[in-house]
C-alpha cells in the first residue's frame, strides 16, 4: 500500500508540473513558415503574432532553400514586441556551401541573419543517398576548404552554425573544426531526426566539445518521445535546445506543438527548471540574448 500511495503521489506531482507548463520566454530555434516553395501552414507574419500571443520570446526563421534575414527584419516591424531572426541554409539554392551567401547574410541591414545551417535536403547524407546533386561538407576526415571559410565567418560574427543534415561522423568533425577556430554557438540540428540519427554516444562526444544537441516536436507517447526522456537524462538538459521545426500542414502550429512537447515531457518527469532550461535558456545564450 504504501508504494502504491508514493506511485500515486509520483504520478500527481507530474500531472501538476505539466499543467504548470507555458510558453511564457520559449524560444523556437526552428520554425517553418510561409513564403516558400514548399506548402506551410502559416505565414510568417501570422507566425510571429500567435507566438507573441502565446508569450514566447523568440522566433528563427527557417528556409531550406533561401535566405530568411531580410524576412526577419520585415517581420519584425509589422510584429514589435517578440524577437524574430532568420538565418541561411547552404544548400544548392543558395550555391551549397557558400561563404560569399553567408558573408553577405551578415551585411543584411538590422543584424538579425544569426544562424547559418550547413546542408540540409542538398547534404550528402541525405540528397547523396538518393542519387541526387549534394553539397559535401566533409572529405578525408577533414571540412571541406569553403566549410573551413564558414566557419571562419561564424566566428568572426558571432553566428549559430548548425550541423543541418550532416551524418553523425561528419557533425562531430565539424564540430570540433568549429570549436577550434573559437565558433562560441555550435548546434547538432535535429539530432535525433531520421535525416540525421544520433546515437546517445554522437551526442555525449557533440556536447564534451561544447555543442548543443537540437530536439524538434514528435507525437508525445511515441518510440521517437520515449528516446527524447532517454537522450536528455543520458547527455544532460544543459545541452539540449527543444524547438519545433513545425509548419508542415499536417502539424500543429509551433507554440502548440512545443508546448505539447514541454508537458509531455514534465509528465516523464523532466523538471520544469530543466525544460525551461532546454526551452528558453539555451537558446537565448545561442542567440545571443540577454
Amino acid at each position: 500500500m504504501k508504494t502504491l500511495y508514493v506511485l500515486i503521489i509520483v504520478l500527481a506531482l507530474r500531472i501538476a508540473s505539466a499543467r504548470a507548463q507555458t510558453l511564457n520566454g520559449a524560444i523556437d530555434m526552428h520554425a517553418h513558415s510561409y513564403p516558400d516553395g514548399v506548402p506551410r501552414s502559416i505565414d510568417a507574419v501570422d507566425l510571429a503574432k500567435l507566438a507573441k500571443s502565446r508569450g514566447m520570446r523568440a522566433l528563427v526563421l527557417k528556409n531550406h532553400y533561401e535566405p530568411t534575414a531580410s524576412l526577419a527584419t520585415i517581420v519584425r516591424k509589422e510584429v514589435p514586441g517578440i524577437e524574430v531572426f532568420g538565418g541561411i541554409s547552404l544548400d544548392l539554392t543558395v550555391g551549397g556551401v557558400n561563404p560569399a551567401a553567408v558573408e553577405w547574410m551578415t551585411k543584411v541591414k538590422g543584424g538579425y541573419g544569426k544562424v547559418v545551417w550547413l546542408p540540409t535536403y542538398d547534404s550528402e547524407n541525405q540528397a547523396g543517398r538518393s542519387g541526387r546533386p549534394f553539397s559535401p561538407v566533409v572529405r578525408n576526415g577533414a571540412v571541406t576548404p569553403e566549410v573551413s571559410q564558414v566557419i571562419a565567418i561564424a566566428a568572426k560574427n558571432n553566428l549559430v552554425l548548425e550541423t543541418g543534415h550532416s551524418s553523425p561522423a561528419e557533425a562531430l568533425i565539424i564540430i570540433r573544426e568549429a570549436k577550434r577556430q573559437g565558433v562560441q554557438n555550435v548546434m547538432v540540428t535535429h539530432a535525433m531526426s531520421a535525416s540525421v540519427n544520433m546515437s546517445i554516444a554522437d551526442m555525449q562526444a557533440a556536447a564534451k566539445m561544447g555543442a548543443y544537441l537540437e530536439l524538434t516536436f514528435v507525437r508525445p507517447g511515441s518510440d521517437a518521445a520515449e528516446a527524447y526522456v532517454k537522450a536528455i537524462r543520458a547527455v544532460g538538459p544543459e545541452f539540449i535546445v527543444l524547438s519545433s521545426d513545425l509548419g508542415q500542414a499536417n502539424n500543429p502550429l509551433h507554440p502548440d506543438g512545443l508546448l505539447t512537447m514541454y508537458q509531455y515531457l514534465a509528465s516523464q518527469g523532466i523538471s520544469i527548471a530543466d525544460i525551461d532550461r532546454m526551452a528558453k535558456v539555451n537558446p537565448a545564450k545561442l542567440l545571443g540574448l540577454k
